[in-house]
């Protein structure tokens, strides 16, 4: 007979469990030895700090969340694909946006600069001609654009801050002649305002960005009043306390006790250096700064010296006339001082350059009026603040070339299209459309930001490393005065006037020599440039393969549109495969965008002043058909 067990005076009964739990206990006890036997010593155990820091970098769905940027004022336009989004921060220098939006959608650029303002004082006459007044808004709009483009905020002031000084009853009172009463106005209003720069409206800088005298007064800090020795009295700058302390003794002047008596010195005041303000206060009130070449002053003295046929036109009779000729010749020295200061030319990139002829049309155009010689009533004139200048001639035009790769160089100007990675992809590989096994299996990443940063970073960066480029190419304060960087998807660019300070060439003359546009003008147009010559061993395309390029650039993009759901589903694996190529592109686009909103902000809080666009008879946008929507 078995034995029976007991336990407790109860029998016991073994049974075997089932095989599963068999098989179970068996893989346990061999994990068990062969991590005993093989796995790490209890020196390489890691500490829970370790692991905790690499369980941070994956995703923890039931994690806490965290809080993403509010968003600022100002830092959204609606698009046709999706809003463009900002956000302005120091870290815009870091390689992707997303690190520091949270927010795949949203760009990082640099925080905006705060503009200084720069004054000018207009005062209508009593009853002029409405053709007298537009020419005159048309001057003070070119000078509110060339002071924009240099970084500056542009106010025009009138009677209407005059008013509100406290010291305007008493000049009032004084019943000054014309002339005088007007100087006093002007420092009344800019003494209203609190100080800063006043310009005469005839006085617009003229020189490089980084020129010393428009870089002071950039700082916005004038710690002197001031004004322009070779400017006579066409710039000043002062703090407002100066300003104000100069008008109170200028109005507690002697000659004003007895007007009758000094009627005729007073008079003469105008005529002197420096203007009336500088007659009425002592000699070191006002410090002189005889160092400054950045600013070109169109006063009287100088368009009869300098410029005779447009001093004859500006009489009562030609006035309308002789202001529109001003005007030209005005613009034709801002552009003369762009191509003069950009001596190597005009760069076109064409990275990727065998299929994106397409993609460089409106670059081109761009770049082939920025080399074409300015409109003007004197062509062979200079600046007055540059009498040496170099002409432009139209037998011997600005250099203009297609580069494959950008170059660091302050004395060449650059024109890029930047597109976007499903845009490149369609043109490079020559396909109609796109999907995700070619995108994985044969496309490359990063095309266009290796390619364009190819000859000065070489081939053995990073495509973060190179985003850090292009963005400071864009963005750094000396950088982007000295290139334009568009977006490919947009059909039309808007502000080019106000990005570069002037109007650029509408016309061209019919043939190779220079003409005017009919037989009663006294303008003289110029030949456009012919286009840049084709890059040095890339094959020109021929006419059928160039209509193939832009019938995919019509479909990508109405791709980067759509709304269907796989199209926008491979659109974003084409964004998620090409990281630097989207970054830079989101980060162009950004940069353009917050760029037209901050010029349209300004442009509607100034339009109902002197200067307007549409006071001037200009349609709104500077040349680019005054659109404010973004098409892509």
């Amino acid at each position: 007979m078995p034995v029976q067990r007991l336990c407790f005076g109860r029998p016991l009964r073994l049974q075997m469990p089932p095989r599963r739990f068999q098989l179970l206990f068996a893989l346990s006890t061999f994990f068990i030895v062969t991590l005993r036997l093989f796995g790490p010593s209890s020196s390489e155990i890691p500490y829970v700090d370790e692991v905790t820091e690499h369980l941070s970098n994956f995703p923890q769905p039931f994690g806490p969340s965290a809080h993403k940027p509010p968003v600022q004022p100002n830092s959204t336009v609606s698009s046709a694909y999706r809003a463009i989004e900002w956000l302005a921060d120091f870290k815009w220098r870091n390689p992707f946006s997303s690190s520091t939006t949270l927010d795949e959608n949203r760009a990082v650029l640099p925080p905006l600069k705060e503009r200084p303002p720069i004054y000018t004082f207009y005062d209508a006459r009593g009853k002029q001609e409405e053709a007298v007044s537009e020419a005159e808004h048309r001057l003070i709009l070119a000078w509110r654009r060339a002071w924009w483009a240099q970084g500056f905020k542009p106010q025009v002031l009138s009677r209407a801050e005059a008013m509100k000084h406290p010291q305007y009853q008493l000049v009032q009172r004084l019943k000054l002649e014309s002339k005088t009463e007007l100087e006093l106005m002007k420092w009344l209003a800019w003494g209203h305002m609190g100080g800063g720069v006043l310009a005469n409206w005839l006085a617009l800088p003229m020189a490089e960005y980084d020129n010393p005298m428009l870089s002071f007064l950039r700082r916005n800090e004038y710690p002197v009043l001031s004004r322009v020795e070779s400017l006579q009295s066409g710039v000043f700058f002062g703090e407002a306390a100066a300003v104000n302390a100069a008008v109170k003794k200028a109005i507690d002047n002697p000659l004003f006790k007895n007007l009758t008596a000094n009627k005729d010195k007073i008079a003469a005041l105008g005529k002197k250096e420096g203007g009336v303000m500088v007659s009425l206060l002592p000699k070191n009130d006002i410090a002189v700064d005889s160092k400054a070449n950045g600013i070109a002053y169109y006063s009287t003295s100088t368009i009869t010296s300098t410029y005779e046929t447009l001093a004859k036109k500006i009489t009562d009779k030609t006035r309308v006339e002789g202001l529109e000729m001003l005007a030209s010749l005005i613009n034709s020295h801002l552009h003369l001082t762009f191509q003069n200061i950009f001596t190597e030319g005009v760069s076109v990139l064409k990275p990727l350059p065998e299929h994106t002829t397409a993609l460089m049309y409106e670059a081109i155009d761009i770049a082939r009026n920025l080399t074409q010689c300015p409109t003007s009533p004197v062509p062979k004139s200079c600046p007055p603040n540059k009498p040496k200048c170099t002409p432009c001639d139209p037998n011997k035009p600005m250099k203009l070339e297609l580069s494959t790769s950008h170059k660091n160089s302050s004395v060449l100007y650059t024109i890029s299209t930047v597109p976007h990675p499903y845009t490149l992809n369609l043109l490079h590989y020559t396909r109609d459309t796109l999907d995700s096994n070619f995108i994985r299996r044969q496309a490359a990443r990063n095309q266009w930001i290796l390619a364009t940063t190819k000859e000065l970073l070489g081939d053995k960066r990073s495509g973060q490393d190179r985003v850090v480029h292009f963005k400071e190419a864009v963005a750094a304060p000396l950088s982007a005065s000295n290139s334009l960087w568009l977006t490919a998807e947009r059909e039309s660019q808007v502000d080019l006037d106000w990005i570069f300070g002037f109007n650029l060439p509408q016309t061209a003359s019919p043939n190779n020599e220079p003409s005017s546009p009919d037989k009663t003008s006294e303008l003289i147009i110029f030949p456009r440039p012919k286009p840049p010559a084709p890059l040095q061993n890339v094959e020109v395309p021929e006419e059928k393969w160039i209509k193939k390029e832009e019938e995919r650039l019509k479909k990508a993009r109405e791709a980067l549109k759509s709304k269907n759901r796989r199209m926008v589903d491979i659109v974003l694996m084409v964004e998620q495969w090409n990281l630097a190529d989207t970054e830079a592109w989101k980060f162009a686009r950004a940069w353009s965008a917050r760029r037209r909103v901050e010029r349209r902000k300004w442009e509607d809080e100034e339009k109902k002043y002197a200067g307007a666009e549409s006071k001037a008879g200009v349609h709104s946008g500077g040349g680019g058909g005054g659109r404010w929507s973004d098409k892509i």
